[in-house]
């Protein structure tokens, strides 16, 4: 049986979805039970990156009923228990998750829904020889701070991770501003931390994809956490005749700088920004102003894949969340239930399950298809990384079911998904 810990609610759900995966037990079966497997999880359901785990409690409940009747693996069936933590988009209380996870539960397996809980949990995995799995953060800002190389025949000892890189996010911001403005001049300016010190940097950041792109950047610079007066950079764009503008902002910060842009009636043709506007509700703050801003685009409804879990498409997957919660969807939509794909389907790789090296070994020999796509841990250049594909897009007003619609308007980068419309520039030109 599931045993859910640390206050997390049980909703039942009425129906569960008709493809069966072929490592879980049948449901309405009892079985008896070799053992129990126990997988901890660790995410940003609350805090302010919460928005971010909006939709993980209700990925979490499609779980905990899949996994009611356990899995079985080589013949012989486990129980399985579920530890369910929110590091309330805290760093320090991810630590105290890390430890708690792996030294007190003894988790054979740890999924990590966000980068605060990979960060802090995978040297204490790799010491302790637990396999871990994380997503939802470009893997160089995984792999790279951890003192990875990719040059490594091993990787990590225990620690994985999957999701796109900084390249592709950088080349698909960078292609729609060069679209909309050739040879504009992009003003940039960036939240001072690791992740917008990452895309900041001058060698393998956006200034040289700008810079490649035949854009001209005007910087300016870092801001802090805190700030919701941009005045002094808006003023510096405006001054400097700046066309399009990028960076990287969470949604807290982007809608008083873009209220403030347009009371000092800066009006640039594009606007393609990391972060800010990842999520419908931070661009319908914006009302008529935000039709054709630009984003990097991880995972939408129009997907061509399908979950190994259930069977769904990403348009069928999607549907269901916003029928049962009357919400739009949203990307993380997508990784959140990838992770627990990509998680079960390590375990019924493993010959042995409960073994660390066994599930391990299962893990780095992994390759699967998604509902967000190839999750390759077997092929991949990088030991201990799948990298996945991502596309550029664009918010638009277009009358529909939702206030604004994400559609897909570059693919360079990932050939395989489909273009929804012309890019455009901002204001619906």
């Amino acid at each position: 049986m599931i045993k859910l810990q640390g206050g997390v609610s049980r909703r039942q759900f009425v129906q569960t979805t008709a493809a069966g995966f072929a490592a879980l037990a049948a449901p309405g079966i009892v079985r008896a039970q070799d053992a129990t497997i126990k997988i901890g999880y660790v995410g940003s359901l609350s805090g302010i990156r919460g928005i971010f785990g909006e939709t993980e409690q209700w990925t979490i409940d499609q779980m905990t009923a899949r996994l009611t009747q356990g899995i079985t693996v080589g013949g012989k069936t486990y129980g399985v228990e579920l530890v369910i933590r929110d590091n309330q988009s805290d760093l320090n209380r991810s630590g105290s998750i890390a430890t708690e996870l792996v030294m007190r539960e003894r988790c054979n397996l740890v999924l990590a829904q966000d980068g605060d809980g990979a960060a802090a949990i995978g040297e204490l995995a790799d010491t302790r020889r637990v396999p871990t799995i994380s997503t939802m953060v470009p893997w160089e800002g995984w792999f790279f701070p951890r003192g990875g190389d990719p040059a490594s025949e091993t990787g990590f000892p225990y620690s994985f991770h999957f999701f796109a890189g900084a390249a592709e996010i950088q080349a698909n911001l960078v292609e729609m501003m060069a679209r909309v403005a050739p040879g504009a001049k992009v003003g940039t300016l960036y939240l001072d931390n690791p992740a917008g010190q990452g895309l900041a940097h001058p060698e393998f950041g956006l200034p040289a994809a700008i810079a490649t792109a035949g854009l001209t950047e005007v910087p300016a610079g870092f801001f802090q956490q805190q700030t919701n007066d941009f005045s002094s950079q808006i003023a510096q764009f405006a001054a400097e005749g700046v066309e399009a503008i990028s960076g990287f902002m969470f949604p807290n910060h982007f809608i008083p700088f873009w209220n403030q842009a347009a009371q000092a009636g800066l009006k640039p043709k594009a606007c393609a920004m990391g972060a800010a506007f990842l999520f419908a509700s931070g661009v319908e703050a914006l009302g008529d102003s935000a039709d054709g801003l630009a984003t990097e685009v991880w995972w939408t409804p129009s997907f061509p894949f399908k979950s190994s879990l259930t069977g769904q498409s990403a348009a069928e997957l999607a549907a269901q969340w916003e029928t049962e919660t009357n919400k739009q969807w949203t990307q993380p939509l997508g990784y959140g239930h990838a992770l627990w794909e990509v998680g079960l389907g390590a375990i019924a790789q493993a010959e042995d399950p409960l073994d660390p090296d066994s599930l391990r070994a299962a893990i780095a020999g992994l390759k699967l298809d998604t509902v967000v796509g190839p999750v390759n841990f077997a092929e991949s250049p990088v030991k201990s990384v799948a990298i996945t594909g991502l596309v550029g897009g664009q918010w638009r007003k277009l009358g529909g079911k939702h206030p604004y619609e994400l559609k897909i308007v570059a693919n360079t980068t990932m050939p395989s998904i489909p273009v929804d419309m012309d890019i455009i520039a901002l204001g619906g030109a």
